[in-house]
């Protein structure tokens, strides 16, 4: 599903806001946001994309039809159907994932820093729809731990179902990719073998603010990374220090489920988290604290934590 845009064509980003209680979508342009089904409307075009998922199983076709959409409500100066993102509540970019897989300890240096051994298979969890949620939106920090960690993470959107995939066709099942923050409470990770108490705790799963199409990515195994925390960066890599790489996860994982159209997956996270510093270095989140994690050509996603009260 490697894209081809029409020559010319506004090459958008899709996104999710909330709208009188209801989640749409919108697509991202150097000129801002456009209310999707708003602007079908005004358009005449059928069907109405009300969501990405929509927009995922249109395809192809779906993608260039919005692109011309975009196309022309700029070039027609419809400011009615622009949104401000500065004011927007952000949704999930991705809304109904039918599973989130994340994939633990995938960069050598952060295997290196939490003195784990390199992994000889990719290491899979997963989280919940619970713990999903936007760009801009707070975070309670749960009273049951008091040690919640950031994670970075380029996140895979699959775009087709894909099962016993060989490696070298994998890319081709992806339909785009966007920014991820693996939230983790370590304390409850490590309480047994099994890493999923710590990981999917309401909220633990913010992605956005876009879905970025696959072929404007281009090498997803050659993108930066960051973090900040209250504007001090923690987090500097790049996809190229993963163990395991998008095709070979995407692979990997079709031989043993079948990923469905909207799955995503959490691909690891690189160097620079709490857990890897010195014990007495450690400060884990707080309530006030914001952070920032941004992953090259996707967007920076903002997460602020509040306590629970």
């Amino acid at each position: 599903m490697q894209i081809q845009m029409k020559k010319g064509c506004e090459q958008v980003k899709l996104f999710t806001y909330a709208d009188e209680g209801q989640q749409r979508l919108g697509l991202h342009t150097a000129k801002g946001g456009i209310a999707v089904a708003k602007a079908c409307e005004v358009y005449g075009i059928t069907p109405v994309w009300q969501s990405v998922h929509d927009v995922i199983e249109g395809g192809d076709a779906a993608i260039r039809q919005l692109n011309e959409l975009a196309d022309q409500v700029l070039a027609d100066e419809r400011q009615d159907l622009l949104l401000d993102e500065a004011t927007l509540a952000w949704e999930p970019c991705v809304t109904r994932p039918q599973k989130i897989i994340c994939v633990g300890l995938n960069y050598r240096k952060h295997a290196e820093e939490t003195g784990a051994a390199v992994p000889e298979y990719p290491i899979l969890f997963n989280k919940f729809a619970n713990a999903l949620t936007g760009h801009e939106q707070e975070v309670t920090l749960p009273r049951v731990t008091s040690r919640v960690d950031y994670e970075v993470e380029l996140t895979i959107v699959i775009g087709k179902p894909a099962s016993d995939v060989p490696q070298e066709q994998a890319l081709d099942y992806v339909f785009g990719y966007c920014t991820g923050n693996d939230l983790s409470a370590r304390d409850l990770q490590k309480r047994t073998a099994q890493w999923m108490l710590g990981k999917t705790c309401d909220g633990f799963a913010p992605i956005g603010p876009y879905v970025v199409t696959a072929d404007e990515v281009g090498n997803p195994n050659n993108l930066t990374l960051q973090t900040t925390v209250n504007g001090e960066r923690r987090q500097h890599s790049n996809t190229s220090d993963m163990i395991f790489h998008c095709d070979e996860i995407v692979s990997y994982i079709s031989k043993h489920m079948t990923l469905q159209p909207g799955d995503i997956i959490m691909t690891g996270t690189p160097e620079g988290v709490i857990v890897g510093m010195p014990k007495e270095q450690r400060v884990y989140l707080q309530p006030g604290d914001v952070v920032t994690v941004e992953v090259e050509k996707l967007g920076s996603l903002t997460t602020r934590f509040t306590a629970d009260v």
